[in-house]
């Protein structure tokens, strides 16, 4: 695989990328700040997130418990807050180009995929609940650039369904083993997960690392896993829900340094020593599979998108297209039963901006 001229894979030092994510507070200035601290912390990349909160979220929507935690009360004010504008991303492109590294952007909806090809994205992710949104998947296929696929909070059969997916592009596919907990706890780092992705997958692996350690990405380069994505911050005790699983420009620098030594001069033998049991160590990896983790099935409901009536139906209409869209929570038909939904008949009221389930049809 291949980012601009930076080649990713198993004969090439790490690939780290900075996830500025919401973490600007939904100020552009605050976005410039951190692409400068990612840049001079020796990020590969920064990444932002693209979406717009009411194409986004159904009013069925609710916070996860991580974000109650820090202090959030309403998800769709939420993340109304936490927007940038396309013209304020443009800015963000333009610096981290400036600076010499990538520019990346997970984008939520599939309506948005047009709008963000007008600029020049080095790369795309998709966010670990969009691992069934194959309508999403499709679409940043059909770009024709590099894509990164996260796969918090799922199973390794719903993984492999969405490699299948994304055949056509499997020459530009990098698929990342995380765990959809914000912080997670190292003994929830479920770092084995990277070798069963490895296992069944013929494309760079990577790991998004939602703990506040260095551990990850210096016991997983020695063993070829190349990308690495981590949070980051100016401040991990600011408010807003991605703070406190993210790392300050001083830490992610030091995260880089792991992780380059850790290619360059092999120190995964110091690490272990630093290990103190052979249980410890074994808790940094958890078993050699891909699994939901308990701690990730909040999130796995929250964030998922389902199938959502886009106006009232009445019963004995015939559905088509028009009257479906894709939002959040997970709690409905999931996006990529969008297809099969087309030209079935309705048997009761359904409001507007719901998840839509089996139950709705004949």
């Amino acid at each position: 695989m291949q980012i601009g001229d930076r080649k990713i894979g198993l004969n090439h030092g790490p690939y780290i990328i900075a996830e500025i994510g919401v973490n600007h507070d939904g100020e552009v200035s605050r976005a410039l700040e951190l692409t400068d601290a990612a840049a001079d912390s020796g990020a590969d990349a920064v990444k932002l997130q693209f979406f717009e909160t009411d194409r986004l979220m159904s009013k069925a929507a609710k916070l996860a418990a991580y974000q109650r935690n820090a202090g959030e009360t309403d998800s769709i004010e939420m993340l109304r807050r936490l927007e940038l504008t396309i013209d304020e991303m443009a800015q963000v492109v333009d610096r981290a180009h400036e600076r010499g590294i990538h520019a990346i952007v997970t984008v939520f909806s599939t309506e948005l995929v047009k709008v963000a090809e007008t600029l020049a994205w080095d790369a795309y992710k998709s966010a670990s609940p969009d691992i069934v949104n194959r309508p999403l998947l499709e679409a940043l296929m059909a770009t024709g650039k590099p894509m990164i696929v996260s796969t918090g909070a799922s199973t390794l059969d719903e993984v492999v369904r969405a490699a299948g997916w994304l055949e056509g592009a499997k020459d530009r596919l990098a698929v990342l083993q995380c765990v959809s907990c914000y912080p997670a706890a190292l003994e929830d780092a479920a770092l084995g997960g990277c070798d069963a992705l490895m296992a069944v997958l013929d494309c760079p692996i990577g790991y998004s690392d939602h703990t506040v350690s260095h551990h990850p990405v210096r016991l997983l380069t020695p063993l070829n896993v190349c990308i690495f994505e981590k949070h980051f911050t100016y401040d991990t005790s600011a408010a807003g829900p991605d703070h406190a699983a993210s790392l300050n420009p001083e830490d992610f620098a030091a995260y880089v340094r792991y992780g380059q030594n850790a290619y360059f001069n092999d120190d995964s033998v110091e690490v272990l020593k630093g290990v103190r049991s052979k249980e410890l160590f074994l808790t940094y990896f958890g078993p050699t599979e891909k699994r939901v983790l308990d701690c990730e099935r909040d999130v796995r409901e929250v964030s998922r998108q389902s199938i959502i009536s886009a106006r009232a139906i009445a019963p004995g209409t015939i559905i088509t297209r028009e009257m479906l869209t894709i939002k959040r929570p997970g709690t409905g038909m999931l996006a990529y039963e969008l297809d099969t939904v087309v030209g079935r008949t309705v048997c009761r009221e359904i409001e507007a901006d719901v998840p839509m389930v089996e139950e709705d049809f004949e």
